[in-house]
């Protein structure tokens, strides 16, 4: 057996123990009973360690030097690359910090569910306290080991080969038109009258037409299943992806893109290159691709005209008590492209959008590399809240600084992947409209067009590629923001 074999072997090996860590995640946030947590956190944590040991082993590097060395194919090149990653990243961190984070961060996440709810940041904090001092010694660790700052070093989790520097230019390009465009189109729109859903909308209709709709998107329910959360997410494995959305009965607005957004993951997820399964490179490419699917999915594809037209229909026929005016096209069409600064992030509309993810990155970068501390971070929410959306969070920590989920657990390096999703999505439609007419496609109820080009270009490619290698083949150029921009001018303006 070569060496390149033997790691292939143990890299499934590992993937099989992910799998578990996986399902056992989606049954604590959508089926377990409370007092089920600390057995479960204990549980998780251990099969954390067990999971860095095996990624850790001590045979590991010298059958990735001496794989190097044999003769491989280029896929199998690929995979050596991403098995050195993984191992590269893996071995730098001790056990004992694993467990800890993993332990910490399964009590934070779990307590966070009904602390927010009471908005209750005195007891968060208690817990989140533990999750950042952990969170910045894995990033100190990391940073030593790469030569680059904590917040990069994290940062690198989630996309690999991006820095702050980068992030930076990206973002403060973003803010110098965005505040002005946000509210060109809010003025537009202020002379726009629409009917806002009012009424009842059974969770059991809601889920019936979320359903629907995922079939239309093409999701394998041989290979996966919707459930509830108290914050939407998709999970699982690429042959039992769980996709999962929150319900209000007053509002199918939100439920239902949210379901549309998790749906873009789950294709991605099921679409991976099945002969890599188990494997570095079968894996999905980075965070930022990751919602450029979602968000391709919802915002792109969602929100358009065209998707809206074959969405009305179902709508109404899913809620015949609710006045038929709502589900008008061009009335749906004004709701669910409704620019209006709001407090929470997920449910807000794509113009808004990149100011919440970037307010974040900067406290999240600003947190791990140290200069500042947790305790500043309700009154910097509030700061900025004003500053990029005029919005008041004072003494707010539920529809504040308490409401994602990720830094609970530790995700730090997350945030900045929405916003790079939001563009390659925005690019990745400009170069599919040069090859085919995407809103005939649509209107003519023929999404097939539209799923083949990302299944070429971006499914089955794994992590073959390099993101920035990813978005030239598939587009022509490294990530642009300008495709961005002028998608919400010409969809808003």
């Amino acid at each position: 057996m070569s060496h390149y074999q033997k790691l292939t072997q143990h890299f499934k090996k590992i993937s099989h123990f992910q799998h578990l860590a996986s399902i056992c995640g989606w049954d604590q946030a959508t089926m377990m009973p409370s007092g089920g947590n600390d057995a479960r956190a204990e549980a998780m944590a251990e099969l954390a360690l067990h999971v860095h040991q095996l990624s850790t082993a001590p045979q590991l590097g010298e059958w990735l030097n001496n794989a190097a060395n044999e003769t491989l194919e280029e896929i199998q090149h690929a995979n050596l690359r991403e098995m050195t990653l993984c191992w590269q990243q893996a071995t730098v961190i001790p056990e004992d910090l694993v467990q800890a984070k993993s332990l910490a961060g399964s009590k934070c996440e779990h307590a966070w569910r009904n602390q927010r709810n009471q908005n209750d940041w005195q007891g968060f904090s208690k817990n989140f306290a533990a999750v950042v001092s952990l969170s910045q010694q894995e990033a100190q660790i990391r940073a030593q080991a790469n030569q680059t700052t904590p917040y990069d070093a994290m940062l690198n989790l989630y996309e690999p080969g991006v820095t702050t520097a980068q992030l930076d230019v990206v973002f403060n390009k973003v803010k110098a038109w965005l505040p002005e465009l946000t509210q060109t189109i809010i003025a537009k729109q202020a002379s726009e009258s629409f009917i806002a859903p009012q009424g009842h909308f059974a969770t059991e209709q809601q889920r019936a037409l979320g359903l629907k709709v995922m079939s239309l998107l093409g999701f394998d329910f041989e290979q996966g299943r919707l459930d509830v959360s108290s914050h939407p997410f998709c999970g699982g494995v690429p042959s039992d992806v769980r996709i999962t959305t929150r319900y209000d009965e007053t509002d199918f607005v939100q439920s239902l893109m949210g379901i549309v957004h998790e749906t873009g993951h789950a294709r991605y997820e099921q679409g991976l290159p099945k002969q890599l399964a188990g494997q570095p490179a079968g894996l999905a490419r980075s965070m930022g691709i990751h919602e450029s699917q979602s968000l391709f999915f919802e915002m792109q594809l969602g929100r358009s005209a065209e998707f809206i037209k074959l969405l009305a229909p179902l709508a109404a026929a899913h809620f015949p008590a609710i006045d038929a005016k709502v589900f008008a096209v061009d009335n749906l069409q004004k709701i669910y492209t409704r620019v209006q600064p709001g407090l929470i992030r997920v449910d807000a509309d794509e113009v808004t959008y990149p100011a919440h993810v970037m307010l974040r990155y900067e406290i999240e970068r600003d947190l791990i590399n140290q200069t500042i501390t947790y305790q500043d971070i309700p009154e910097l929410w509030q700061q900025k809240m004003q500053a990029y959306l005029g919005l008041d969070t004072s003494g707010d920590y539920k529809n504040g600084c308490m409401q994602d989920i990720h830094w609970t657990d530790g995700s730090f390096g997350y945030f900045p992947s929405y916003s790079l999703g939001a563009m390659y999505g925005a690019q990745f439609m400009a170069k599919m409209n040069q090859e085919f007419d995407v809103a005939s496609a649509v209107a003519s109820q023929n999404l097939t067009p539209i799923f083949n080009w990302l299944n070429q270009h971006i499914w089955q490619k794994g992590s073959t590629l390099s993101t920035n290698d990813l978005v030239i083949n598939a587009t022509g150029e490294p990530l642009n923001s300008d495709y961005f921009k002028q998608h919400l001018i010409t969809r808003y303006l």
